[in-house]
């Protein structure tokens, strides 16, 4: 036997890992999606219950159509003020169930699935590329659509909508899932799923493209490592930025997947005809409706959704090493 030469007994053994953390599940590829999805459910959670009010706003805005009857709101303002006064308080809070139970998810897939794919392009220098951070994003919001904001925003805008009926059905979130499946089925919680992945994909992929070179700029120009962390508070306001940036980017694909999902869905043959449809009754401006209380909710959920992230890796990276 060859000095250095390992026994076969040994070789046979060895794994040969790939650059860039490829190799077995329990990889730090999927290390990193599985803290990841931690971090972001957690994340999630939290950042829901904080913002839910102006997605209400936001949804209800969307909802009230204008076609020739009178429109219900005059604005984010009369929406609110008409809520409280037709429900209290708590009808600010309509279809929060809903949205808690699928931000965990929602969060988790979309954390996991970056880090995932970031760890599968990054290169040895820890930074990624532009395209590579769209294409990270991409997935990440592909990913999160199909595996949980469908089912997750289908049910809410119904359960928001239902409130404006004049005899409300749903009593409660178990109880309006099983009516909504016993009419629709399965398949009725998946209504808009083209709208939802386009919506998401093009979400993410600008919030993260955006998060990504902001965050390296700044350490470019403070002479900081692809791993220092960033101040909270910048990141806060850097996450601001990338809501802004995807609200004025993509509203209009999330209007038309709102009225895909609505109660009266069914009057619309796909994705395209309820766009075709919108443009022709209401007119373009009515595919930036609800853009005032979107984008107060996603610059605020979006800052504090990475601030939290951030936080919550950090404390993680104290005592799970996934590198």
């Amino acid at each position: 036997m060859d000095r250095g030469e390992k026994p076969k007994s040994i070789q046979s053994n060895v794994v040969s890992t790939p650059a860039g953390g490829r190799g077995k599940s329990g990889g730090p590829s999927a290390q990193k999606l599985l803290k990841g999805a931690i971090a972001g459910g957690i994340t999630g959670g939290i950042e829901i219950c904080i913002t839910f009010p102006t997605e209400y706003v936001k949804t209800q805005l969307q909802l009230d159509e204008k076609m020739g009857a009178v429109k219900r709101f005059h604005g984010p303002i009369h929406c609110v003020t008409s809520t409280v006064k037709d429900h209290g308080v708590r009808g600010l809070y309509r279809g929060l169930s809903v949205l808690v139970y699928g931000s965990i998810p929602k969060s988790g897939v979309r954390f996991g699935a970056f880090e995932y794919f970031k760890s599968k392009v990054i290169n040895e220098s820890g930074i990624l590329t532009p395209g590579q951070r769209l294409l990270c994003g991409l997935g990440a919001g592909v990913c999160e659509a199909i595996f949980a904001v469908t089912p997750m925003e289908t049910i809410k805008v119904k359960f928001i909508h239902d409130q404006t009926s004049p005899n409300p059905k749903y009593r409660g979130f178990f109880h309006g899932v099983s009516e909504i499946v016993k009419t629709s089925g399965i398949k009725g919680t998946y209504q808009g799923v083209t709208a939802t992945m386009m919506k998401q994909g093009s979400n993410q992929a600008i919030r993260f493209y955006v998060m990504e070179t902001l965050k390296d700029w700044y350490r470019k120009r403070t002479g900081k490592g692809p791993k220092d962390p960033v101040p909270k508070l910048l990141t806060g306001l850097m996450g601001g930025i990338a809501g802004a940036a995807s609200v004025f980017g993509n509203t209009p694909l999330d209007v038309v997947k709102t009225r895909m999902q609505g109660l009266e869905a069914a009057k619309y043959k796909n994705t395209l005809d309820c766009a075709v449809q919108i443009f022709k009754h209401e007119g373009p401006r009515a595919f930036y409706k609800g853009t005032v209380p979107r984008l107060s909710r996603v610059c605020l959920d979006v800052a504090i959704t990475f601030m939290l992230y951030d936080t919550i890796q950090e404390f993680f990276n104290t005592f799970w090493k996934t590198d």
